[in-house]
């Protein structure tokens, strides 16, 4: 598990970026329209409200409205947005990753960090957005991404959810859309899976829009976080909640709906 150091509390961390040319944090979101498992995926109904919509709602229950940007590269996803009031950016549409969106946005947008909330979290838990800003301000520099145990062993067998390994203090080893860790018999025993809420300061965001390409793990696993560990990086996995539910298959979407029953999300309040 990894080593949490002392958290700040919601309130500290939901405050204004400094009145300067520079926040102190900005959480952006990236929303590619052209989503090769499920096209056109940000703007998909959620009963009644586009996927987008929803996991911007749920960043303003840890952060100020203002602060939270959605990143796209499509005229659709920023006319939504634009339309109802979320802020929004056009980036290229080269990025190779999400995380490159965000340093594209970053290179308009200068803050101190970086908060990246994927686009397909529509039930995401506001405390884990907190945790994860109070962690990267208490381990400045450091890269933070959330990880949270498994306990089903669907799960560990879906090739679509990254699971991983770390050291002991929770520094990353390595992740998956294979089955890891398991037994030499490929038996489920105990497991962790990405949540995908990360934290980047701007010079490793730089570093790593720098690659004209993903990197070797990076393009066989289709995992991004994977970069950063070819490029000598450490990153910290911090645990969250385990009620994430991302939707990147059309299969997902029912599973979603559920969870936004389930929670009593339906109406945006």
């Amino acid at each position: 598990m990894a080593d949490n150091g002392a958290l700040l509390t919601e309130s500290q961390v939901a405050t204004k970026p400094r009145m300067s040319s520079k926040a102190d944090y900005l959480v952006a979101i990236p929303a590619r329209y052209e989503s090769g498992r499920l096209p056109g995926k940000p703007l998909i109904d959620l009963l009644g409200v586009p996927l987008v919509h929803r996991t911007w709602h749920r960043c303003t229950k840890a952060v100020p409205a203002e602060c939270i940007y959605v990143a796209t590269d499509d005229r659709r996803i920023f006319d939504y947005c634009a339309e109802v009031g979320i802020q929004v950016a056009m980036t290229p549409d080269d990025c190779l990753t999400g995380t490159d969106r965000i340093a594209a946005f970053a290179e308009d947008h200068p803050a101190d960090l970086y908060i990246n909330v994927q686009g397909d979290e529509p039930v995401i838990d506001p405390e884990d957005i907190t945790r994860v800003l109070a962690t990267a301000r208490e381990r400045p520099g450091e890269i933070i991404n959330g990880m949270c145990e498994i306990t089903d062993e669907a799960l560990f067998r879906n090739p679509s959810i990254p699971k991983l390994v770390t050291r002991p203090d929770g520094r990353l080893l390595y992740m998956s859309r294979a089955s890891i860790p398991t037994t030499k018999r490929y038996l489920f025993k105990t497991a962790w899976r990405q949540i995908c809420i990360y934290a980047f300061p701007p010079e490793a965001l730089a570093a790593f829009a720098a690659a004209t390409s993903k990197s070797t793990l990076e393009a066989v696993e289709d995992i991004e976080i994977l970069r950063f560990l070819e490029m000598g990086y450490e990153v910290r996995m911090i645990p969250l909640s385990d009620s994430s539910v991302a939707v990147d298959t059309p299969d997902d979407i029912p599973r979603a709906e559920a969870a936004i029953r389930a929670q009593g999300l339906e109406i945006l309040d």
